[in-house]
């Protein structure tokens, strides 16, 4: 049975010179997982808010979206759910049971009800050692499931998400989707969840939705969407490893999962190996930024968030740290750049310590910052403004925001802001820019122009280190990754025998091509081993 139909809908921003969205045309099931897809600034967070009215936003509209065959208006606050991209943008109280409590309490609810629908989506969602918490005190992964529990307790018909996985690691990532995927079997919920992390999206959605420039480029079964996506580059580039390396290969059949995957590499021989990559000698090469025995904590009384961390970053290189929410790796980044001072070791900057860096001088063209809350960059009115105040050349900048210019910068997406961020403190000239999850937000072809990027700079003699959960980018761009745990670096390794090594903080491709390639963590190196390699004679 329809859900949602949505017939001939188009909608204009205020001032904007196109659409936004042009002549949207789909309908849902009961009971279907979507999935929705398309690159930074197609439209796709414009759409789902549109299909919640309290959300939807002011502008030019034209066609119709109906629910349960009337217009979406007249729909309940509670019979559409809605989780954010951001966890802290949605929550509203600071204990966890209010918050569960919060939108059963606005209904008007009974106090006996709201105890019995909290507990029991306490126990549903295993967080009842977290029912007393202060918000305050959770990890980011914790907060967007609370977020998730306090929109289920009001049982809304229609749950949607836009990226809610966009700040977290891959290990709660995975457990978050999952999650969803566990709601909606047995609840038969209605879902819509918009993602650029497609890897364990794609293969558990009924159907797949691909928006570009706003308009609906493909829609069907993810299997038959795909195969109709094979000549669209810049859009397989953010699919599944599997079906990217069935892409590449011009496979008749498309892989979606990992085990799919699997069984298509095992047709291929795997006598050949490609040559491997050398790397420099790090022993001869000076460091852009030591930790000697860094040991930092928020409070006297609080525990310590780094713990003797010691490590070196050498210039020239892309050194991409990965771990879990809430080991200190955005800790860390703020030491490395001044703005937080450990109560003990060293912290040194091109040899320097940074304490001996005077008169704001270890931030004239020297370090750069780019946080994880990139809205703390924007202090102007438009974008140009933003980059005139950095000094940004607007006609050499590296990605085009000539489009958003004339935008304030909160008006933007989320991908949007990042590269304005992004654009705005390159202008600065660092020789040492540190990045917090420069890719969140990004659809996968901006990620891939950002690597391009990242490895011009260090060509041209720039040294980056970036804090990110995006394994894929660290697996393309890093000359050297390394596992952040419990406040410490654990393991530093080039990518190819980091992402080889690890288990759960890994590739697609590495879990696909284990036991049968050696070190290949892209998708790209595991097509190219394939065609290397040839079909075994019994598969030809």
């Amino acid at each position: 049975m329809e859900i949602l139909n949505i017939k001939d809908l188009s909608f204009t921003y205020p001032l904007a010179a196109s659409p936004a969205l042009r002549d949207i045309s789909f309908s849902v099931n009961e009971g279907e997982f979507i999935a929705l897809c398309g690159a930074t600034g197609s439209g796709k967070s414009t759409l789902l808010r549109m299909l919640k009215p309290e959300l939807s936003p002011l502008g030019e509209k034209s066609g119709s979206i109906s629910f349960k065959a009337r217009p979406i208006d007249t729909a309940k606050p509670s019979e559409t759910g809605f989780v954010m991209q951001d966890p802290d943008h949605q929550i509203v109280t600071d204990k966890v049971w209010h918050e569960l409590a919060f939108g059963l309490e606005n209904m008007g609810m009974p106090h006996s009800a709201i105890a019995r629908k909290t507990a029991e989506m306490a126990s549903y969602f295993g967080i009842e050692d977290k029912f007393e918490s202060s918000i305050s005190e959770l990890s980011g992964g914790q907060k967007q499931l609370i977020n998730l529990a306090a929109v289920m307790v009001t049982e809304p018909e229609l749950l949607i998400l836009d990226e809610p996985t966009a700040q977290l690691d891959p290990i709660t990532a995975s457990e978050l989707i999952n999650t969803v995927k566990k709601i909606n079997r047995d609840l038969s919920l209605t879902v819509i969840i918009a993602e650029h992390r497609l890897e364990e999206v794609i293969p558990i959605c009924d159907k797949l939705l691909v928006i570009e420039n706003g308009t609906v480029l493909a829609f069907g079964k993810p299997e038959d969407v795909l195969k109709q996506l094979y000549g669209y580059s810049e859009i397989m580039c953010g699919m599944p490893a599997a079906a990217r390396i069935s892409a590449l290969l011009g496979e008749n059949e498309c892989a979606l999962s990992v085990t799919q995957g699997r069984e298509l590499v095992r047709k291929y021989g795997n006598e050949k190996e490609l040559p491997e990559n050398k790397s420099d000698n790090n022993s001869k090469r000076n460091a852009a930024l030591a930790f000697r025995d860094v040991y930092f904590r928020y409070e006297r009384t609080a525990p310590d968030i780094l713990k003797g961390s010691s490590f070196e970053v050498y210039e020239n290189e892309i050194f991409c740290i990965l771990g879990g929410n809430g080991s200190g790796k955005t800790t860390a980044l703020s030491c490395a750049s001044g703005i937080l001072r450990p109560y003990s070791g060293n912290i040194y900057v091109f040899g320097k310590k940074i304490r001996d860096y005077k008169n704001q001088s270890l931030y004239n063209e020297c370090l750069a910052l780019l946080p994880q809350d990139i809205m703390t960059v924007f202090l102007r009115n438009t974008v140009r403004e933003e980059l005139d105040d950095a000094g940004a050349d607007i006609s050499s900048l590296p990605f085009d925001l000539t489009p958003h210019l004339g935008k304030h910068p909160y008006d933007l997406s989320g991908g949007e802001r990042q590269l304005a961020a992004l654009a705005k403190v390159l202008a600065l000239k660092p020789k040492l820019l540190l990045l917090d999850e420069p890719t969140k937000g990004l659809d996968a072809a901006a990620k891939q122009r950002i690597i391009s990027l990242l490895r011009k700079l260090t060509a041209d003699g720039m040294t980056i280190v970036t804090v990110t959960h995006d394994v894929e980018f660290a697996a393309e761009c890093a000359d050297r990754c390394a596992l952040f745990f419990r406040g410490e670096i654990v393991s530093t390794a080039p990518p190819d025998e980091f992402f080889s090594e690890n288990s759960f903080y890994t590739t697609a491709a590495s879990r696909i091509t284990r036991g049968h390639f050696r070190r290949a963590v892209t998708a790209q190196k595991a097509a190219e081993l394939c065609k290397l390699n040839g079909l075994k004679e019994a598969c030809v």
